[in-house]
């Protein structure tokens, strides 16, 4: 069988590339097993091109982790002060003063990453931020 690798879209590319790399994958074959204890629980997501994002974990494998009921975060600072970071946030919920964008249905991110898993406080705060308007 004979391809035209320069009429391949990113779809087929990236599943045939799916097909090389099984490591890390649990029987199921579509979640690490690091983080399948987590899936269904309200997460903050870091990294680097798309930033901070905060919603319900779906998927997670490698590089590719999915999001439903997605809130970016664009500005932030935790409610308990003295708590840093993201993971302040985590624990804690958000400012009044942070900024966060409307929710969107799903994100899929495609790139390194870290998963904070979020506490109840937290999910409750950042579900009921403030839309920034920009």
């Amino acid at each position: 069988m004979n391809i035209d690798i320069d009429g391949v879209t990113i779809g087929q590319a990236r599943r045939i590339a799916s097909l090389f790399s099984s490591a890390g994958q649990s029987q199921s074959g579509t979640t690490d097993s690091f983080c399948s204890d987590d899936i269904g629980r309200y997460v903050i997501v870091r990294s680097r091109n798309e930033g901070i994002n905060a919603g319900t974990l779906i998927h997670a494998r490698d590089r590719c982790v999915i999001l439903s009921d997605v809130r970016r975060i664009w500005w932030h600072k935790p409610a308990d002060l003295k708590q840093s970071w993201y993971e302040g946030v985590a624990n804690s919920g958000l400012s009044s003063d942070s900024k966060v964008s409307p929710p969107v249905e799903k994100k899929v991110i495609v790139e390194d990453y870290s998963i904070t898993v979020c506490s109840s406080a937290a999910e409750q705060s950042i579900k009921a931020a403030k839309n920034y308007a920009g």
